[in-house]
């Protein structure tokens, strides 16, 4: 006998290599593990948490960086206010580099904030140019 004539009997309508579930699991579900545990830490959540700040109150460092990690998070990204020039110009542009790396030299900013400023003034370096581009071949095209 195959294999397809008792997996038939079992399930009828399905067929070999078909998913029983085409959707798959839906977005945002859980497994069931999960939400037991999630359930019992719920449970004694207040006080595991009301231990943690006794501890670090008490002195415990690793409950202390534990109670400032999650109250104060890293920051990923912080606001730069660094004065810049016009970069309208090939030669505002070069300026606009020459700031972001006195900047850095001075410790204004770290250096990958830098980067960050440079690869934005680079993208309005390229705009620029490609603006210049467009209106050269449309005056060349013109001549025609």
């Amino acid at each position: 006998m195959s294999e397809t004539a008792g997996t038939e009997k079992l399930r009828p309508g399905w067929k070999p290599g078909q998913s029983g579930n085409p959707n798959g699991r839906p977005k945002g579900s859980r497994n069931r593990v999960t939400l037991v545990a999630l359930a019992a830490m719920e449970d004694g959540a207040d006080a595991i948490a009301k231990r943690v700040v006794e501890m670090a109150k008490g002195g415990d460092i690793s409950a202390a960086r534990l109670v400032i990690e999650r109250l104060v998070p890293v920051a990923k990204e912080r606001p730069i206010f660094l004065s810049l020039p016009d970069i309208g110009s090939a030669e505002g542009i070069a300026r606009a580099q020459a700031a972001i790396l006195q900047a850095v030299a001075a410790g204004d900013i770290l250096p990958g904030e830098a980067a960050t400023l440079a690869g934005i003034v680079e993208a309005c370096r390229k705009a620029m140019e490609t603006q210049e581009l467009e209106q050269r071949i449309s005056a060349l095209e013109g001549k025609k």
